[in-house]
């Protein structure tokens, strides 16, 4: 893990003694009041990975090509399930018509779905190849487990919180005041992944064969953790 350091600090000093403006008639703004704001990144590997199989089918008869889709997600569940590494569950299934120029239906197409989800990487990567020969894949991401994620959110609250308060004691200390009481606080959590683009298309798009492993390569997400809040500067 490589820390991506602690993001800026913004400081807006609300009022000082003395400069107190009318904010509404019968009102006053508060002296002394300071508005920081802090932030703690983190770079954190991707512990989860997202496998999405599908298979596609189309005929004339909308019940034959429903049953043909129901016969091959039904093998390939039988297959997948025969290890507990890898969490496996139905994804989306959908059956729609192919029409001619004049509206009139030629066709039936659909396509059935299989999700693959797991912390162990080579299984997952495993049993997508060992399911080449029944389904294609069509995606694959990367995220943070829940634990991993809370985690990395508790580190981060805490370095957060302490440059708000040091912002808070140098900024005190240079407006001239003793020291200060913290007003109001809300901590926010945010994540983006950043993962490497893997060569699916060209596995999507190649003929249904079993392979011996799908090549995968988790990325990274950036957990953020921000401070924004106002405190009391105290004469």
């Amino acid at each position: 893990m490589s820390l991506a350091g602690v993001g800026a600090m913004g400081v807006a000093l609300l009022a000082m003694p003395g400069v107190a403006q009318a904010q509404s008639i019968g009102q006053t703004a508060p002296s002394g009041v300071l508005q920081l704001d802090a932030s703690a990144s983190e770079e954190v590997p991707a512990d989860e990975i997202h496998i999405t199989l599908f298979t596609e089918r189309q005929g004339n008869d909308s019940s034959t090509v429903a049953q043909q889709l129901n016969q091959q997600t039904q093998q390939a569940l039988e297959t997948a399930r025969s290890q507990s590494r890898v969490k496996v569950s139905t994804g989306a299934f959908s059956i729609s018509p192919s029409t001619d120029r004049d509206g009139k239906i030629v066709a039936w197409r659909g396509r059935s779905e299989l999700l693959l989800e797991s912390q162990d990487f080579s299984a997952a990567s495993k049993l997508a190849g060992d399911l080449g020969g029944q389904m294609q894949v069509a995606d694959v991401s990367f995220t943070l487990s829940r634990d991993k994620r809370q985690q990395a959110e508790a580190r981060l609250s805490e370095q957060a919180i302490a440059a708000f308060r040091q912002k808070a004691e140098s900024a005190t200390k240079a407006f001239g005041y003793r020291g200060f009481s913290i007003r109001d606080v809300q901590l926010g959590h945010s994540g983006s992944i950043r993962q490497p683009r893997i060569a699916m298309m060209s596995m999507a798009a190649a003929p249904m064969a079993k392979m011996s492993a799908v090549p995968v390569e988790g990325g990274t997400t950036t957990v953020t953790v921000d401070v924004n809040g106002s405190v009391q500067m105290v004469p």
